[in-house]
């Protein structure tokens, strides 16, 4: 699967709560998320990791920016500026080359073992004939979730703001096959701008599996920050290790 880093928000409400740095570079451990996000990609098995990043995120002079140790060869960090999540997301689909597609938000943070386990059974779950996979997880602390209803069997059967039995919200990571890739660039020339209106699309009319973690945390609060860098420094400590793997 071809990996996509979202990052074309503005990071208002963190910017809000003082935390100077854009979104996508604040660091966790030391290193900016986005590099967190691209090494990850690219551990997991990636052949490309592409992002797209707002155009008025400072990330210093060209060949000199957080990311430019990764081989350029499998890793591009694409300008944009768009007016939602749906349209990043189409931009960035557009720029893959055909086939599957891994995808995660820029804010969402979870241990190495747990991108490994989201990515091998996303990866099944395309390859036994879904159409897109969606993370979820039973941990809550979102100020406005996006809830999920999975079947007995794994398959989301419907998404949306009210909670549902049992509890589970939408992780931002998530995995899509060719006819949701189409559904995506769809959705947005039916005017929809919001992941959130794909999503409910996809689960009405295309298989979409259910792939469950324990714990998410969305970046979207100074408080989200210093939680979610407490986590990965007690239960993922370990440097990302750029070797010939990576290259």
């Amino acid at each position: 699967m071809h990996a996509l880093v979202l990052a074309g928000g503005e990071g208002s409400r963190m910017a809000a709560d003082g935390v100077a740095a854009p979104k996508a570079l604040v660091e966790l451990g030391g290193r900016p998320q986005l590099v967190r996000l691209l090494e990850t990609c690219l551990e997991l098995g990636s052949p490309t990791a592409t992002c797209l990043i707002r155009d008025d995120v400072p990330a210093g002079a060209p060949g000199a920016e957080p990311w430019a140790h990764l081989p350029a060869e499998r890793v591009r960090v694409l300008r944009c500026h768009t007016l939602s999540s749906l349209h990043t997301l189409v931009e960035g689909l557009a720029r893959l080359p055909a086939g599957p597609v891994f995808c995660t938000m820029v804010d969402t943070v979870m241990p190495r073992t747990e991108w490994r386990r989201a990515y091998d059974a996303m990866e099944r779950a395309l390859a036994s004939g879904a159409d897109a996979a969606l993370l979820t997880t039973p941990f809550i602390d979102d100020e406005k979730p996006l809830y999920v209803r999975v079947d007995p069997a794994g398959r989301v059967r419907e998404v949306g703001p009210a909670p549902m039995e049992p509890l589970a919200v939408t992780g931002g990571v998530y995995a899509f096959g060719p006819r949701a890739r189409s559904a995506a660039a769809a959705a947005l020339l039916a005017g929809h701008a919001r992941m959130r209106a794909l999503l409910e699309i996809l689960t009405h009319d295309q298989v979409v599996v259910a792939v469950e973690t324990a714990k998410v945390i969305d970046l979207d609060r100074r408080r989200d920050l210093l939680a979610a860098d407490a986590w990965l420094a007690a239960v993922d400590p370990r440097p990302y290790a750029l070797n010939r793997t990576l290259s």
